[in-house]
């Protein structure tokens, strides 16, 4: 029998692989557009993009100018800017969701956001990045909760980048009841172990999938590297972007298969939560 909360048998994802021009919302909406076109003849339900994907992952240009590559966020948490507009108009035509990377403006306040587009074109601000690096710290804040995103009944995590990196953040969608775990990233080149093994990790440590967007190309030294890629409950690899080319990851999220593995492998139910208290004990001589 299945409960209420369960999610449908499928999900089909589409992990976007693609390069930004900074400072051209427009032209990287048209981008996305494209692909967001062929994600549909993939049959995908959802499609993700990396980080920052709509202004380009370049800190010169968002630093010097911010107008070019800011969307400004409604009382409501909705994005009405018409640079978006193919964006919007090809997520409708499909009956899509799509979550994209942004950086948006609330106030004095700037963020690394993930946006949502509905299936009717309705673009909302629905997460910001939690852990900054270095580099962006200077001109954004930082968010302050997690996110849920629950698309046919499946419980979708939402991460940036650099919270992958931090178990915690993917542990806090798991007990949250999450079915998956959805990340857009920029990693540079050079980091491609780390951030196959970052995701792969994420992914056994709370036997859930992972769906990881990565940008690519970028000017340096902001190359960026891609690795599109879905990961199953196990931390295989289901499906992988090619090359350094732009291009989709798509592969089925199973609610048996999640299910199945979840039985197997116990860790979210039998972790303990009392390992804080610590003895300390000194080696003498």
């Amino acid at each position: 029998m299945t409960h209420p909360d369960d999610p449908s048998a499928f999900l089909r994802v589409a992990a976007v692989q693609a390069a930004s021009i900074p400072g051209d919302i427009i032209a990287n909406a048209n981008t996305a557009a494209g692909l967001i076109d062929r994600a549909d003849h993939a049959g995908a339900d959802v499609v993700v993009f990396p980080e920052l994907f709509l202004p380009g992952y370049h800190p010169p240009t968002w630093e010097s100018r911010p107008a070019l590559c800011d969307l400004e966020v409604d009382f409501h948490g909705q994005v009405g800017d018409r640079r978006l507009d193919p964006l919007r108009d090809m997520a409708q035509r499909h009956r899509l969701c799509v979550l994209v990377g942004a950086s948006v403006r609330q106030g004095p306040r700037r963020h690394i956001a993930t946006l949502l587009v509905n299936r009717f074109g309705v673009v909302r601000d629905v997460y910001h990045k939690q852990h900054l690096v270095a580099v962006e710290k200077a001109s954004f804040t930082a968010g302050d909760r997690g996110t849920t995103v629950v698309v046919n009944g499946w419980r979708l995590g939402v991460g940036v980048c650099y919270d992958a990196t931090f178990p915690e953040h993917a542990r806090a969608a798991a007990t949250d009841g999450c079915h998956a775990y959805v990340t857009g990233g920029a990693f540079n080149v050079g980091g491609e172990h780390r951030r196959d093994l970052y995701h792969a990790a994420r992914a056994l440590d709370n036997t859930f999938y992972v769906v990881f967007a990565g940008g690519v190309g970028g000017l340096a030294p902001w190359t960026l590297s891609g690795g599109s890629a879905v990961f199953d409950p196990e931390g295989r690899v289901l499906d992988r972007a090619p090359g350094k080319a732009n291009g989709l990851a798509v592969a089925d999220l199973e609610a048996q298969r999640l299910a199945e593995v979840r039985r197997a492998h116990t860790m979210l139910s039998d972790l303990r939560t009392d390992l804080s208290v610590r003895d300390t004990v000194e080696v003498e001589g």
